[in-house]
């Protein structure tokens, strides 16, 4: 499984490409398969998103998980406190990320 991340321009906010637009919520995201770097192009060119980029993910009951520890921080949010996370009401929102 393919997904596509950025970040949104006005806030610097992750956001993850659904098929239709941006979410800030990894579980939103879709399968971009191999058309990630066409619409990561078109997205930084529309000045939707910046630094787009397409990682590995592994699809799960709960949503999409990226593959990469440096992304499943990314889509957790803040770990200095887990009452910042987009996720602060789940006690095992930390052990999502290892």
């Amino acid at each position: 499984m393919k997904l596509l991340t950025g970040n949104d321009l006005p806030t610097g906010d992750v956001i993850w490409w659904t098929g239709e637009g941006w979410s800030r919520h990894v579980e939103d995201a879709a399968d971009v398969g191999d058309q990630g770097e066409a619409i990561a192009r078109a997205e930084e060119g529309a000045r939707r998103a910046n630094a787009a980029y397409v990682i590995d993910a592994t699809a799960t009951p709960e949503g999409p998980r990226p593959a990469h520890i440096k992304d499943r921080v990314r889509a957790l949010g803040p770990t200095v406190r887990l009452d910042l996370t987009l996720k602060p009401a789940d006690p095992s929102a930390g052990s999502w990320v290892i």
